[in-house]
């Protein structure tokens, strides 16, 4: 017993270690950088920069800029490099108008590290944002001028992030698109605003994102910036998989999201708007806020490693990063996952081979040995980090990353079989907190991976996303991608909590999802909750095995409080897929391809066991610290469900048999009625409502009551079409819950829980 706690207390202890921040070095370089030995080797030798260093000394009391550094560091590496390298940077704000560079002749040898970090205490934050001042007052706005070569797409005042002002959305009988153009001008009013030229279409097809700028109005048609229009639009053999239906003009389009930046939307506190040919732009404040403290971000990369060896950039925090493309004629043509289509012309591939990745604030190309730890990533315009081009034993590590308008982290490139030196090898993203991320660019996802071998993704945090949280892999089962480097992956104990919220209107992903056969990939010790809850449609799954998504094992995860399905893969194609011992309050159907099983799993759960709330407490992060949704009890799992009637084998019981994969469904009748007995009066607090797959039931109204008269019975009405769930308060006594529909047509349910 003795021995068995010694190995628990060291594996806790080892937990701990890798959870808590890296020991910051001393000024003296007394402190070796986080993760190498201590001996009795010479120190660090160290330089120190502050936001307003000049000249050479690079020491305590003379600090140096940032260029000064990186040219000390190259001469004594020139010099020969008998011991690790330190740089560290006092608090304050680095203005960058280009990306700060390091190369192979910034990298560490010979078994030593060079590392860029804050120093003790410190928080020094390269922003590459412009200040925004001399606002005027026009009425309840403010104006001011931009400076030149300035494009405000992203306003942040005070901290807080502006919004382009938006108007309502139109519908597809309306704004009807075309591979040419778009219907809605006479209604939009378009051609007597301002700056029509300046306003943006922002439209959203199933995991598509579209963003294309307004070019011309000629009575009922609208046109767009070309290429933008013409790569959103079908026709071009460039845009995914021969069948895909999600472009512009395709039988998915509902219609536009909403039209932006047009001085005419602005309306919301909050708002802002940009004209571009008096170069002002014109803000609505939200109360209290002081217009003076307005950044812009101009500066596209903030810190680039290109070729680097051996760096370590550990406890800075970047900001204001820009990400121009979406503002030119190219625009923001998304294909999945944030990424884009851009080009007017080029080959024609239906694998996604040669899409466009956000800007970032952080790009490292072809690593080595390159880590990012303690970082923060905020208020950018586009993504936090890209690992690509054949980037190796490279890791983000304990870094937050929150209200970026794209993705935090992306690992990989899009070629299934690149060259052995540009093959993504052994990186790791971990014990990262990622939260609101997505928020322009609503079809990124919080990690991303392309075709990479032996990654890691793991004890990660990541909350409220439009779209899929975490999603490795690539290529649609096209031919070209059907045997990737893909294999070997790890993606474990992270806790993925809120994604693909509906408000965002981002469809068919998941918590996590995964594309591509991938040997020896495992999914596991992951929590994730809520994902799609509340959706719209029956979409949303735990997690996604998507597009020949093979040889992947998916085990001892807790799935909760999904739209769908708590793991799902459609395709026959991928094949000798594995989920077993996994948690669920829900059930799915059997895995399809060849020797996929389904084995051991704890399905239909009304509370979460011992051991399974353990797994979900050791996700995240910050294992111990987020919260752990445990099930309600549902009152109604026991009651007896009847209907008005009774449409094929749709039988009621299917709405209470713990599945929300499985339907019950009455004919087509005035009145139609569905409805469960508890057996006995019970307080009911509410009722979640979940529509069945057809999205059938609509206008209704919820009873609760004591007697199967439903005399005194109290009464709820709903408005428009039950969601996935619809929760509805109740707050009354009753035996009897009966969900009837205010006029004629059918009910339709894939669940229904009664909450005390």
């Amino acid at each position: 017993m003795r021995a068995r706690l010694a190995a628990a207390a060291a594996g806790v202890l080892a937990v701990l270690a890798q959870a808590a921040p890296a020991p910051a070095a001393s000024v003296s370089g007394s402190v070796p950088a986080s993760g190498s030995a201590a001996s009795a080797a010479p120190g660090p030798k160290t330089y120190h920069v502050a936001p307003d260093g000049s000249g050479p000394a690079c020491s305590p009391a003379r600090p140096c800029s940032l260029e000064s550094a990186r040219a000390k560091v190259r001469q004594a590496l020139a010099e020969g490099m008998d011991r690790d390298v330190r740089v560290l940077l006092a608090g304050g704000t680095y203005r960058l108008t280009a990306p700060f560079t390091l190369g192979a002749r910034d990298s560490g040898t010979g078994g030593h590290t060079v590392t860029w970090a804050a120093a003790p205490g410190q928080t020094p934050v390269l922003d590459g944002g412009v200040p925004i001042t001399g606002w005027r007052r026009e009425g309840d706005r403010v104006v001011a001028k931009v400076p030149d070569g300035v494009t405000p797409r992203q306003l942040f005042v005070g901290g807080g992030r502006a919004v382009l002002a938006r108007g309502e959305a139109c519908p597809a009988n309306v704004c009807d698109a075309t591979k040419t153009g778009m219907t809605g001008a006479r209604a939009l009013g378009i051609a007597s605003w301002k700056r029509p030229s300046d306003a943006e279409a922002v439209i959203r097809v199933r995991w598509r994102n579209y963003q294309c700028r307004v070019t011309g109005v000629e009575g009922d048609v609208i046109t767009f910036a070309q290429p933008c229009w013409g790569n959103s639009a079908s026709g071009t053999g460039r845009t995914g998989p021969a069948w895909d239906t999600t472009t512009v003009d395709s039988s998915r389009y509902r219609g536009v999201s909403f039209f932006q930046n047009a001085i005419e939307l602005l309306d919301e506190p909050g708002e802002f708007a940009w004209d571009s040919a008096a170069r002002t732009v014109t803000y609505l404040p939200r109360p209290g806020e002081d217009p003076e403290t307005a950044v812009t971000p101009v500066t596209e990369n903030l810190l680039v490693l290109d070729g680097a060896r051996d760096v370590r950039v550990e406890g800075l925090t970047f900001a204001h990063a820009a990400y121009r493309q979406p503002g030119t004629a190219e625009g923001y043509a998304g294909t999945q996952a944030g990424l884009t289509l851009t080009g007017a012309t080029g080959p024609v591939d239906h694998a996604g081979r040669f899409y466009t990745k956000p800007a970032a604030a952080v790009v490292v190309r072809g690593g080595r040995n390159v880590t990012v730890d303690g970082a923060a990533f905020t208020r950018l315009g586009g993504a936090g980090v890209i690992l690509e081009r054949g980037t190796q034993d490279s890791s983000v590590t304990r870094s937050r990353f929150t209200d970026l308008s794209s993705g935090a982290v992306y690992v990989g490139d899009m070629e299934p079989n690149p060259e052995p030196e540009l093959t993504g090898l052994r990186n790791t993203v971990s014990y990262n907190t990622i939260r609101h991320t997505g928020v322009e660019y609503t079809d990124a996802v919080g990690i991303w991976a392309g075709y990479e071998a032996e990654l890691t993704i793991d004890h990660n945090t990541l909350e409220k996303l439009p779209y899929s949280g975490i999603s490795v892999g690539w290529g649609w089962n096209q031919p070209e991608a059907r045997e990737p480097v893909l294999r070997d992956n790890k993606i474990t104990n992270n806790r993925v909590v809120d994604a693909m919220m509906v408000e965002f209107d981002q469809h068919d992903g998941g918590a996590i999802y995964t594309q591509g056969p991938q040997p020896g990939t495992v999914i596991s010790g992951n929590y994730l909750n809520r994902s799609a809850f509340g959706n719209t449609e029956r979409d949303g799954n735990g997690v996604y095995l998507d597009e020949q998504s093979s040889h992947i094992r998916v085990e001892r995860n807790v799935i909760t409080r999904v739209a769908y399905k708590w793991v799902s893969n459609w395709a026959g194609y991928g094949v000798e897929n594995i989920a077993r011992h996994n948690w669920t309050d829900t059930t799915a159907p059997a895995l399809s391809g060849r020797g996929s099983q389904m084995v051991d799993n704890h399905t239909s759960l009304r509370e979460l066991p011992p051991e399974a709330l353990e797994v979900a407490r050791r996700a995240g992060a910050s294992p111990g610290s987020g919260e752990v949704e445990r099930l309600a009890p549902d009152l109604a799992r026991d009651g007896v469900a009847s209907q008005s009637s009774t449409e094929g084998a749709a039988e009621a019981g299917l709405a209470v048999d713990g599945s929300i994969v499985t339907d019950s469904r009455t004919r087509s009748e005035p009145g139609a009625w569905w409805q469960v007995d508890l057996g006995s009066v019970r307080r009911v607090g509410s009722v979640e409502i979940w529509n069945d797959a057809s999205m059938t039931t609509a206008g209704f109204e919820v009873q609760v009551a004591a007697t199967a008269d439903f005399a005194g019975a109290r009464m709820v009405p709903v408005a428009g079409r039950a969601l996935r769930p619809s929760l509805v308060t109740v707050g009354a006594e009753g035996r009897y819950v009966r969900i009837r529909l205010t006029g004629t047509g059918r009910v339709g349910l894939s669940g229904v829980a009664v909450r005390p």
